[in-house]
This record gives C-alpha cells, structure tokens and sequence, in this order.
C-alpha cells in the first residue's frame, strides 16, 4: 500500500486508458510511458503522469505491472440484515483519487437506503445521496461509477441509484475524526 509520503516509479505496459484528475477526461498511456504511483486505495492507482495526475481503476493493474486488488469477502446466503453494513463496507472501498481518504471517512456519502424490488426474486434497490468535495469536480462521475460497480456487485443488490447532491454543501466538518488525523487537520 502506499502512503503519501512515498512514491513509486512504474513504465505502462500495455496501451490503457485513464481518467485525468480532476477533469475525468479518459486519456490512453502508452507503453513505455513512465508514471509514479501516488495512491494506491480503494483498488485505484493515483498516477503521475509528466505532470498529471491520472486515475487507473484497478481492473488495469496489470498495466503497470500491479496485481488487481482483492475483493472483499462477501458469504452466498448474505442475509438482508447484512447488507447494509456490507454496502458501508464496499463504500470504504471507495476513494477520492486526489485525497487518501474513503468517501465515508470522508463524509461524501450522506444517505443510504434500499428496498425490495417489486420483481420479489430478493434482489433490493440500493440509494445512494452523495457529494464531492467541491461542486465542479470532474471526478465525480468517474467517482459515482465505481460506487456502482462496486455495490452492483454485491449479493442481493439488483438496482442502484447513485445521486450526486450538494445541499447541505459538503465542508470539513463532514470528515471523521480518524481522517482529520490522518491528513494532520
């Protein structure tokens, strides 16, 4: 895992595609292109770029020479009361590509919710109200997907609904304490 303080050097590999920070833009490294690890949470890459920062998703690891990340352990007869503990879980997988910090920890995820679907096969549709940091962030899209990828994947999880909100606006007060600790706020 890498941690602010260091970084590591990686050539591309492969032709890939990443998303540019914090436009989102989707951009293509070629191989041979050297990149510097930044971050590495969540099973994204934060990389630098001749300048940029360029988020990878972890499905491309191999791009860079990197194993894709683990997933988490999740049992076949998940029970409905597991479940919203397990998408909070999944959540904390999630990270702003610019800050070291899941988006719970963050305080971006501001409700969660979900209900049967009608169809009554025990799937649920899960609700999500979120926000980003600041308004304009390109990322917030690229952000929103991997949260319904990475929910979607969930046993019992048929629908998602992803809303990007920004009232009440987000500010720092929002962070949990052990993430103000951990970016020394």
């Amino acid at each position: 895992m890498m941690n602010r303080r260091h970084r590591e050097d990686v050539l591309v590999r492969r032709t890939v595609t990443v998303e540019t920070i914090p436009s989102g833009h989707p951009v293509e490294l070629e191989p041979g292109q050297l990149a510097q690890i930044t971050q590495a949470l969540g099973g994204s890459f934060t990389l630098l770029v001749e300048g940029q920062l360029m988020r990878l998703k972890g499905q491309d690891a191999d791009a860079i020479g990197k194993q894709p990340p683990e997933t988490i352990s999740v049992p076949k007869d998940l029970h409905l009361d597991d479940l919203k503990p397990l998408i909070w879980d999944t959540l904390r997988t999630c990270y702003d590509p610019e800050i070291p910090v899941n988006i719970v920890d963050l305080g971006l995820v501001y409700t969660l919710d979900f209900e049967p679907l009608p169809d009554g096969d025990d799937k649920v549709r899960v609700v999500i109200d979120m926000t980003l940091t600041a308004p304009g962030c390109g990322m917030g899209e690229a952000i929103a997907d991997e949260v319904c990828d990475k929910v979607l994947a969930l046993p019992r999880v048929g629908e998602i609904t992803v809303n990007l909100v920004f009232d009440p606006p987000w500010d720092r007060s929002r962070i949990s304490e052990a993430a103000q600790l951990a970016l020394g706020l």
